[in-house]
């Protein structure tokens, strides 16, 4: 027995009826790309050659049924049409690469019948016939191409992959059928099959009757190829050639078999023959004999003058049941204006064969296609006399009532486009060629090159691309014929129709072409019925039996009068009658009407309201009494209500279950090789397209029925109580329940409709990823609805892309997950019927707006379908009370993607409602951090606020986070954090005095702080000091200053200023000593970091700054606390107990407190200028400068030749200036015996000295003017006993320059006594001995005022001195040498006539007492 996966009741509500819909699997790309192979053996046609039918087949893997098998789902499909046969392989699970190929034969024509597939273990077998010729081609087995069992790609290679490399010539895969001589004509029928021994045995139909059977050897065995006739002599010929004819005997022409089949039963094969004259003849290739030759005939009643007629289009087929070992045949007869089928049984006895007959089914029908028998069923294609596909099939073993079952095809695109006044003729030509369900690419890309006029080949073209190219033909064609230059609006819409509509009819003739049914084929391992056309391949689905009621022709529906909708008789009766008279309603409703009812719908305007302006039309129109009759017929309505109820029920997918996620699968169910299956059962694109197309027309076929459900409840209303049985409370709740329930129906199956015909749009992987980074920022990343594909094929509908990247693992584990053990599943056989209506049914409900789950519209924002999640959400706003938040949220996503920010803002805020009610939601709030927000909406708010952070949208974040605030009344951690977020994006749009108002609300105070270090930071950045300065700070005063502090101490001087920030920030607010004190701290660290120039003038500015903050206050406070120095301030982050390098620090050591007034700011001022002037001379100098003391400085500017500098510097510190006259005389020394170079350096520092008298003539050179300097500093800088002169004059003499005049009788005038001892230190006797002269003469009265002695020596006069220790050193030097015996003597006169008047004074002196 076929084990069925069960489905839980609940979720399968709907009921499935006993006919089939079809639904087209054809593509939307452009067709299947045949590899192309001609096999050509050197024949020449056959003169006179007929022409045979197209045709076509199918073959379904012995496997295909199986869950674990690499060919489960998986068929070959076959055409053929003249000399050529196409092949492709199917799969319904995976995508088959290189699965098409297409084989010419040469000069031959396919017989009927003549391709045949069979398989071994190994190998795949394709037999096909000719005219002329038989092939066989060898291909690999699925099972063997792969090394494991189970492929978890998505694509798979096709058993064709490699046919090119085959030789198809080679005489062990091709035999030329022996022609016999004067035999004219050529086989007719063929029928190919493998034999045990592996023999590839072709029976043909020999045209003059009889069958020939060739036999090919095993392809990887030698052999030799055997021809057989078979002749109703019963005698078997070898045949090396023909038999003559005289030998053979004469064949009647009703010998000519039609329809050929074979079959191994039991030890031997049986060849079916169905003859032109309508006999049956079953051949024995074992004894070569005709063991039962049967008249039809006689199995058709009321056969008079058929038997005269050869039989033309009589087919067979045969039917093998494994399980009861039963072989079947089925013999149609095609007999003018009917036909029958017979089904026989093969039965054997006594080693006789007889046929038993089975039953006997008639049909109208005019033209058999094809038919297929199975075990229970015939299956059979027909075309009728409008060359319409019919299709039927009927169980042969209990149908007594003869009654066909109805399979409802797909009816072909409308012949006209209806247009609406207020829609545009292009647009709506291409919605309807371009819409996934009427036209393939084959019949829009033939259509566009006939249309080109064949200028160029269309290849290889994708459906956007064809799309514009079949826009652009259409519009040149009209420009083209357009001859005038100006015409009216309406008449370029003319235009417009006219040539959209030639193209269209262009289309139209290619699709019913292509539309042409070739035959059909049926998979006894999976029931799965195909329907194989000229130019694609449809499917049967079970037809549900809300849909069979309203899509039943008249002779169907008027002659039931039950349904399986419901047990009840007398309901089922009511249900019956009702949808008759949905029926004649439907007929009567026009175009027009249909066209406003979508329009109001589309329009979101009430369908009810719609209905009534409907009905009232109808009422007023009614010229064929429509009307009348639908109210005979409601007079048999007994309970119309509950009939309305039944059928509703039946409609409405809502289900009490979450159908949410991925169902996981049962304990002991985690074989790894069956969820590899699981996942990829029914994934392929061809499943994927089938399955969403059900769910289209479905949603299709229910949106009418509620359409003229809903009119039809209307005209009830219209008709009063006298129509239903209740009366006044029957028709009450028809008003209140049913109407309402039917309109939301109706709205519920437009939205169906709408999104699986709307079309996916192509993204770029940029958008992707970027939406990937948006919703791992919602944290919804890892959700199953949320999961991307890259392997979902394009274009396809959205309802397509859900399929396949979102519910098509759920719903498969949602079926299986019944299944009660491991084993159960694993033997689970693939029942085509049963799985794919279930699936259709649970992927409707996953689509059903009011069900809980809400996986479609995330699979979308997944997927940044953007457009359609708006349309989506568009069409059931007014209506759908299910995730009502949820929506809103979607919309709001697709408002962001459009750059419509303040309308997502809208949408979320509207969703924050919702928060704790809708899954969606609750998982979009929900968090994995520890410091979450303390309400739900407050989670939501804060994940809303990372993503539009992530899509960096600032003043949506302020206006969502304020709002956010109001539901963070009690909880104060929110609030910081909201507040914390509308300072961080006002600061960033450069709203200053919002982030600061933000920042004085932050209720944190860490946060608060964190807030207030950035707007100073950022400020300071952006050069906006005024707003940092102004801000008031109400009780974050100490905070700005500290964060300004130790920003100012840890960051580069010379990049930042937030010292200069600081003191304006004091001067501000007029506390001028904490201005003083940072502009002075700003200018210790110039000097100490800052070793440049630009440093040093920041620093005599800083210092300036600081005395005149000083200077504004009072005396007694114009004082400030020395900062400390050495870069000891505290670092922010850094380590109390280790310093810079990670040593541990020593222990703090207490220092004590410098007070600093006035007057040491000033000293430092002027140090600092000092600094300033030196770097600005002497550049190099600036290094170290920065540093120097007071003295060093001294020492630096005499260096230099800042004289005037050091001077002061000197004055101010109250330094000796001995080093800056020493160092003046040194220059004096250098000029005395430099060169012109060391002139031309002098002029530039002399030029910084202050010398109001200086002679820059060509007199004056620059060494007098040094030594003019020099007299100058020596007359204005005065000291106690001259010893600046001293100082000078020992310079001088100690590298032997002799002494200037004027130095002699400046440094003589006030200390000739140490002028003297300079001389003798330096053994300038003859000197020493002249200034003792003089200054003997001088006391004597002769030139006293050059030594400054007031009164010379006299009896009156003050008394007098010489320096006698000097003198006599001076005498004992002269008397030791030779040569200055004369200077001695004369000195030695001098000091005696002194010495004597001396005396004489003395004498008098005392005299006078």
């Amino acid at each position: 027995m076929m084990s069925i996966p069960k489905v839980n009741a609940a979720k399968m509500a709907a009921v499935l009826e006993r006919s089939f819909i079809e639904i087209c699997g054809f593509e939307r790309e452009t067709p299947h790309r045949f590899r192309e192979i001609t096999v050509n053996l050197g024949l020449n046609a056959l003169p006179g050659g007929v022409k045979f039918p197209d045709s076509a087949g199918g073959f379904h893997y012995e496997e295909s049924g199986k869950l674990l098998s690499v060919t489960s789902n998986r068929f070959v499909h076959w055409s053929t049409s003249g000399d050529t046969v196409w092949l492709v392989e199917q799969s319904m699970d995976t995508n088959l690469l290189n699965n098409a190929v297409k084989v010419k034969f040469s000069q031959c024509t396919v017989l009927p019948g003549g391709v045949s597939i069979q398989e071994t273990a190994n190998n795949v077998l394709v037999f096909i016939a000719t005219n002329q010729t038989v092939h066989r081609l060898v291909l690999p087995h699925p099972t063997r191409m792969y090394r494991n069992e189970l492929v978890t790609e998505s694509h798979m290679q096709s058993i064709f992959t490699d046919v090119g490399k085959l030789s198809l010539q080679d005489p062990a895969h091709s035999f030329v059928i022996p022609t016999q001589a004067g035999q004219t004509g050529s086989p007719s029928a063929a029928t190919a099959w493998l034999s045990r021994q592996g023999d590839a045995q072709y029976a043909l139909a020999s045209p003059a009757g009889g069958i020939l059977v060739v036999t090919l050897p095993p392809h990887d065995l030698q052999g030799s190829v055997s021809v057989v006739e078979l002749k109703r002599s019963t005698v078997m010929q070898r045949l090396a050639g023909w038999m003559p004819t005289a030998m053979r005997g004469e064949q009647s022409p009703g010998d000519l078999a039609l329809s050929l089949a074979a079959r191994e039963y039991e030890d031997d094969t049986f060849i079916f023959a169905l003859c032109q004259d309508h006999k049956l003849r079953v051949w024995s290739y074992r004894v070569q004999a005709c063991l039962l030759e049967v008249d039809m005939l006689e199995y058709m009643p009321a056969c008079k003058g058929v038997k005269q007629v050869a039989g033309q289009g009589h087919k067979l087929r045969l039917s093998f049941s494994d399980a009861s070992a039963e072989l079947c045949l089925a013999v149609y007869l095609a007999v003018p204006n009917r036909g029958q089928f017979t089904v026989l049984q093969l039965a054997r006895a006594d080693n006789r064969c007889s046929l038993e007959h089975i039953s006997s089914l008639f049909t109208t029908q005019e033209t058999l296609v094809d038919f297929a028998l199975t075990s229970t069923d015939i299956w059979a294609l027909w075309v009728d006399d409008a060359n319409t596909t019919v299709v039927k099939y009927i169980n042969y073993e209990h149908n007594t009532a003869g009654q066909w079952n109805q399979v409802f095809v797909q009816p072909p695109p409308e012949d006209e486009v209806h247009i609406g006044v207020d829609q545009d003729p292009r647009e709506t030509y291409l919605e309807v060629l371009f819409s996934p369900l009427r036209f393939t690419a084959s019949a829009i890309v033939k259509a566009l090159q006939i249309y080109r006029r064949g200028s160029e080949r269309i290849i290889d073209v994708s459906w956007d691309k064809l799309k514009r190219d079949v826009t652009v033909a259409v519009e040149n064609e009209l420009q083209s014929s357009v001859t005038e230059f100006e015409f009216s609006q309406e008449e370029y819409r003319q235009l417009q129709v006219e040539f959209w509509s030639r193209f269209y009819a262009c289309c139209l003739q290619y699709q019913e072409a292509l539309s042409m049914p070739l035959g059909l084929t049926v998979s006894p391992q999976t029931a799965m019925v195909c329907l194989l056309k000229k130019g694609f391949v449809s499917f049967l689905l079970p037809c549900f039996a809300v849909d069979h009621l309203y899509l039943s022709n008249d002779k169907y529906l008027f002659s039931e009068d039950d349904t399986p909708i419901t047990e009840d008789a007398e309901l089922g009766h009511d249900v019956v009658q009702l949808v008759q008279c949905l029926r004649l309603l439907s007929d009567a409703v026009t175009g027009d009407m249909a066209y406003e009812m979508e329009q109001a719908l589309e329009h979101l305007q009430s369908p009810e309201r719609a209905a009534e302006l409907v009905l009232d039309n109808l009422l007023a129109t009614d010229n064929d009494n429509v009307i009348s009759d639908i109210q005979d017929k409601l007079q048999n309505v007994r309970n119309p209500v509950s009939a309305m109820f039944v059928l509703a029920s039946q409609m409405d997918l809502e289900t009490d279950t979450e159908g949410a996620g991925e169902g996981p699968l049962p304990p002991g169910h985690s074989s790894h090789n069956v969820r590899i299956s699981l996942s990829q059962l029914y994934g392929s694109s061809t499943a994927v397209s089938v399955i969403c197309q059900a769910v289209c027309h479905m949603a299709m076929t229910r949106a009418l029925f509620c359409r003229d459900l809903l009119i039809l409840q209307k005209l009830y209303l219209h008709l009063g109580d006298n129509m239903i049985p209740g009366g006044g409370a029957q028709l009450l709740q028809l008003q209140q329940d049913q109407i309402p329930r039917i309109s939301q129906l109706l709205s519920s199956y437009h939205l169906l409709k709408n999104i699986s015909q709307s079309l996916a749009s192509s993204i770029p992987m940029d958008t992707i990823d970027a939406n990937l980074q948006h919703l791992s920022v919602l944290e919804l990343s890892d959700s199953p609805a949320l999961s991307t594909s890259g392997s979902v094929l394009s274009p396809q509908t959205v309802v397509e892309l859900f399929y396949q990247t979102v519910a098509r693992k759920a719903i498969i584990s949602q079926i299986y997950s019944q299944q009660q053990s491991p084993m159960a599943l694993s033997n689970a056989l693939l029942h085509w019927p049963h799985i794919v209506s279930s699936i259709v049914n649970l992927l409707a409900q996953f689509l059903w707006p009011n069900n809980s789950g809400f996986q479609f519209p995330e699979c979308l924002m997944a997927n940044c379908q953007y457009a359609q999640l708006q349309e989506y959400v568009r069409l059931i706003q007014p209506w759908c009370q299910m995730n009502v938040g949820s929506s809103r949220f979607m919309l709001g996503q697709c408002y962001l993607a459009n750059g419509e920010g303040h309308k997502a803002l809208q949408c979320f805020q509207e969703a924050s409602t919702e928060v704790e009610k809708e899954d969606f939601l609750i998982r979009l709030s929900g968090t994995e951090d520890e410091e979450a927000a303390s309400t739900p909406r407050l989670q939501y708010y804060n994940k809303v606020l990372r993503l539009l952070e992530d899509m960096g949208l600032p003043e949506l974040i302020i206006q969502l986070a304020t709002m956010a605030i109001t539901e963070a009344a009690n909880d104060v951690r929110s609030q910081a954090a909201l507040w914390t977020r509308i300072f961080k994006h006002h600061l960033d749009l450069g709203h200053n005095h919002q982030a600061y108002e933000a920042l004085t609300q932050n209720p944190d105070a860490s946060r608060q702080l964190d807030c207030l270090r950035q707007l100073v930071v950022v400020l300071c950045e952006r050069s906006q000091l005024h707003d940092l300065v102004q801000f008031s700070y109400v009780n974050l005063h100490d905070e700005v200053v500290s964060i300004i502090e130790s920003r100012a101490r840890a960051v580069d001087l010379m990049s930042h200023n937030y010292y200069e920030l600081l003191y304006a920030f004091h001067i501000n607010r007029h506390n001028y000593r904490k201005a003083g004190t940072v502009m002075f701290e700003y200018g210790m660290r110039l000097g100490r970091e800052v070793r440049t120039q630009r440093g040093l003038q920041k620093q005599v500015n800083c210092y300036l700054a600081s005395l005149n903050c000083l200077r504004l206050i009072r005396s007694e406070y114009a004082w400030i606390v020395q900062p400390a120095s050495g870069a000891v301030y505290e670092r922010p982050g850094a380590s109390p107990k280790r310093n810079c390098d990670g040593e541990f620090a020593n222990d703090p050591v207490r220092r004590q407190i410098d007070i600093l007034e006035l007057k040491d700011l000033e000293k430092e001022y002027i140090l600092a200028r000092c600094r300033l002037t030196l770097a600005q001379h002497h550049p190099p100098s600036a290094a170290i400068a920065g540093s120097a003391s007071a003295v060093e400085m001294v020492a630096l500017l005499v260096q230099i030749g800042l004289f005037d500098c050091a001077l002061s510097l000197c004055k101010t510190f109250k330094l000796t200036l001995t080093p800056v006259f020493e160092g003046l005389a040194f220059k004096c020394i250098k000029l005395q015996y430099g060169g012109e170079e060391c002139q031309n350096e002098t002029w530039n520092w002399l030029a910084a000295n202050q010398l109001s008298t200086i002679i820059t003539t060509k007199e004056s050179s620059a060494t007098d003017e040094v030594w003019r300097l020099l007299e100058s500093y020596l007359e204005r800088y005065s000291s106690p006993n001259a010893q600046h002169h001293r100082c000078v004059i020992n310079k001088l003499l100690s590298h032997g320059v002799p002494l200037p005049d004027w130095l002699v009788n400046a440094y003589k005038r006030v200390d000739a006594a140490a002028l003297l001892r300079l001389y003798l230190n330096y053994d300038l006797l003859v000197e020493a001995a002249e200034l003792v002269v003089e200054l003997v003469d001088a006391l004597l009265g002769k030139g006293h005022q050059y030594f400054g002695i007031e009164k010379p020596l006299s009896a009156t006069a003050p008394p007098v001195w010489l320096p006698y220790t000097a003198i006599d050193q001076l005498l004992q030097a002269l008397n030791e040498t030779q040569t200055n015996a004369g200077l001695y003597n004369k000195l030695r006169d001098k000091l005696d006539g002194y010495h004597k008047l001396v005396e004489q004074t003395s004498r008098r002196k005392i005299l006078a007492l």
